[in-house]
């Protein structure tokens, strides 16, 4: 019975730390677009295929 007297408390404390790193991450504009990461990361292949290639690397080798 005594191990509820450490165990709540620090559960409680996990519990507040939780809801603080929530909170801040909204304040924080995290949250704030969620359709937009998802299709950038579709793109992303485009942009490293544009690139060109060096002289050293002969593609016909």
């Amino acid at each position: 019975m005594e191990v509820i007297y450490i165990v709540l408390p620090l559960a409680l404390i996990i519990v507040g730390a939780a809801v603080a790193a929530y909170v801040w991450s909204v304040r924080d504009g995290q949250l704030d677009d969620l359709e937009s990461p998802p299709v950038r990361m579709l793109f992303d292949d485009e942009v490293s295929r544009r690139t060109p290639r060096s002289p050293s690397v002969n593609p016909d080798r």
